[in-house]
């Protein structure tokens, strides 16, 4: 009676199909690599992954258009101002005193011009910096949720208005106005061109600021009013010092923006290179000189048209410079939280 159950099973046994062994995805041994079939299984439909590549390829494109782009602008700059080099030393051009390539005798000296530009960039700087630090403090810090949503595209609203527009604004109503409180004012001056510039990249600071305050942690916050820290304190002794980096670096992008400006420099500013730190008198930009001279009244090829290519690499230059410096200010004050 006992031997029949077991050859049943025994019988069963041998009559069941054997069981087919499952497929496992394993990289093929001391490669690392999966292997052929195994990669088919993982990219799904052959439809779906030519679709994928595809996508992949138009990001790719749309990635590269840019660097492309880019060093599209550079060969043309250093190829054009080859031509003025040949004709002018770069001593010359780099230490000269005197900018008259319209004139006779002529100087190429862009000191001048690069005064200018600097000139107005920093009296821009001294407006927006402090009035865009403290109008992130204040979004960040004071505001309510209703309010920032209220203030802040207020400010981005100044981001949108022409630049052209701004030149006007500066030259029919800031220079009557500094003409009144300071009588030797020129009509075109760089104060009023500085001040205006200062307006335009406030919403720059602001927004970067104030998204660089908003990233420090709560937990800091309440570590220093758990010290007994005011909110003023709080915010500028713990709040601050921890988002330096990101407000240092808004920095530096506003003041890059300024330095590229065109058409407020070109209305209100002149177009006199006059190497001066008196903001009061007219100075003319780099900026400035190359709107001027691309009018179309340069015959081309000329060393006067040439000259255009030369002030843009040295302003291509100073705006890669300020960009290095950005980078460095944030990877050297970086502050990272978990």
């Amino acid at each position: 009676m006992r031997e029949q159950p077991e050859r049943e099973r025994e019988l069963r046994r041998k009559e069941a199909p054997e069981p087919r062994e499952q497929a496992t995805l394993r990289p093929e041994p001391g490669r690392g690599a999966w292997p052929p079939e195994s990669r088919d299984l993982l990219r799904g439909p052959s439809k779906r992954y030519a679709q994928e590549r595809f996508i992949a390829g138009i990001l790719f494109a749309a990635a590269a258009l840019s660097i492309l782009t880019t060093l599209g602008i550079v060969v043309v700059l250093l190829t054009e101002s080859a031509g003025f080099f040949a004709q002018v030393s770069p001593l010359e051009f780099l230490g000269g005193t005197k900018w008259t390539p319209l004139f006779q005798p002529e100087h190429f000296g862009v000191l001048p011009l690069l005064a200018g530009s600097v000139l107005v960039a920093a009296g821009a700087a001294l407006v927006a910096l402090p009035i865009g630090l403290a109008s992130a403090i204040y979004m960040s810090e004071y505001a309510t949720e209703r309010v920032r949503r209220l203030v802040k595209p207020g400010l981005e609203i100044l981001a949108g208005i022409p630049t052209v527009v701004y030149g006007y604004f500066a030259l029919t109503y800031v220079t009557p106005l500094l003409r009144e409180l300071w009588p030797g004012t020129q009509v075109f001056n760089a104060a009023s061109a500085s001040i205006v510039m200062g307006i335009m990249i406030i919403p720059m600071v602001a927004s970067l600021s104030e998204d660089a305050l908003r990233a420090v942690p709560r937990t800091l916050r309440e570590g220093a009013y758990a010290l007994g820290a005011t909110k003023f304190e709080v915010a500028t002794r713990a709040v601050v010092p921890a988002a330096l980096s990101g407000v240092l670096a808004s920095f530096i992008l506003a003041i890059s923006r300024a330095l590229g400006e065109t058409m407020i420099v070109t209305i209100a500013a002149g177009a006199t290179p006059n190497l001066t730190w008196n903001p009061l008198e007219s100075v003319q930009t780099m900026t400035a000189y190359i709107a001027q001279i691309s009018l179309g009244e340069t015959p081309f090829g000329t060393i006067e048209y040439k000259t255009i290519f030369a002030v843009g690499l040295a302003l291509f230059a100073l705006t890669l410079l300020m960009n290095i410096a950005g980078i460095f200010v944030l990877r050297r004050f970086r502050e990272v939280y978990e």
